[in-house]
């Protein structure tokens, strides 16, 4: 599961992701292995993803998303 699996609301854990495929400046912000994120809101038509890791709120591409192995933890108040 990645995150860009998730929904709105949805709270889960960072297990792996590609350092060669995500940009420096987002695992420098916390989205690290072992750290909880929650997704806060998506935009329509594939845009990007809105959420909270480590706390600091940033929004990453879809495809990006799509390149951190996430642990579903469970679903959030949004959810």
């Amino acid at each position: 599961m990645t995150i860009a699996d998730l929904n709105v609301g949805d709270i889960a854990q960072v297990v792996a992701c590609k350092a060669t495929e995500i940009p420096l400046k987002l695992m420098e912000m916390g989205c690290l292995p072992e750290q909880k994120i929650k997704i806060l809101q998506l935009a329509v038509a594939n845009g990007p993803i809105y959420l909270e890791v480590n706390g600091s709120f940033i929004a990453i591409r879809k495809e990006t998303a799509s390149q951190i192995q996430v642990k579903y933890l469970k679903q959030g108040a949004n959810g």
